[in-house]
């Protein structure tokens, strides 16, 4: 809904695409990401990760849904594309996300926010598949990253829950935050409807044992192959 109460047009693109057009729709589509929390309350967590067959030819995108605060596995859905996009930096969720929103529309139980493995507005054009994802699919987002894509920082302290800013120039884009002491940290943005704030908070809420969320966790194996009894 937009702020006066109408209903929002669907926001709908051709996948088969360019990269130079790839980069067009990401620059047209970054002024539609929300930056302010604008989710309810948060019963379910979502996770996506995507997995490969056929050599690469084929994508399986995986969606995970836990109930929150338990974590635990409530719903889950899996879908297989034609891989049809190459790999380039940056545009990543042109050879993503067409198999992950065909997971999400199979799936029983919507989650009221999602956290990514990937960037949000962590992104060159502010828009990585976090941001996209959560556009396209009408749903509260994070970018929850292994790795930088773009922007510089400090190192964050060595506990968890110790965080620096990403910042691209004098912009703050992100954070780093540390999930497990003494271990690596990942790149927290900002995907669609959430607040950094609030990001970092349900990143480490998702976190509590392992450096990565128990929803991306779950979305990486049943990516690779794992069905859940």
């Amino acid at each position: 809904m937009t702020p006066d109460g109408r209903r929002r047009a669907a926001i709908r693109h051709r996948w088969d695409v360019t990269p130079a057009r790839a980069r067009e729709i990401q620059e047209r589509l970054a002024g539609r990401i929300e930056k302010n929390d604008r989710l309810g309350e948060i019963r379910f967590v979502g996770g996506t990760d995507l997995g490969f067959e056929e050599e690469g030819r084929t994508a399986r995108g995986a969606v995970a849904v836990l109930a929150f605060p338990s974590l635990e596995l409530v719903d889950w859905a899996v879908a297989r594309r034609p891989v049809t996009f190459p790999y380039v930096p940056g545009l990543l969720s042109f050879r993503e996300i067409p198999a992950l929103l065909d997971a999400w529309r199979k799936l029983r139980l919507k989650p009221d926010v999602v956290l990514c493995d990937g960037q949000g507005v962590a992104h060159p054009r502010r828009i990585g598949i976090a941001s996209h994802f959560g556009l396209l699919a009408d749903v509260p987002a994070v970018g929850v990253a292994k790795s930088r894509l773009v922007g510089t920082h400090r190192e964050p302290g060595p506990k968890r829950g110790s965080a620096t800013r990403l910042m691209d120039g004098d912009e703050q884009i992100g954070l780093v935050l540390r999930t497990r002491d003494e271990v690596r940290p990942l790149y927290v943005s900002t995907g669609h409807r959430v607040s950094l704030p609030t990001a970092r908070k349900l990143v480490l809420a998702c976190a509590p044992r392992y450096r990565l969320p128990e929803t991306t966790r779950w979305a990486d194996r049943i990516a690779g192959g794992f069905e859940p009894g």
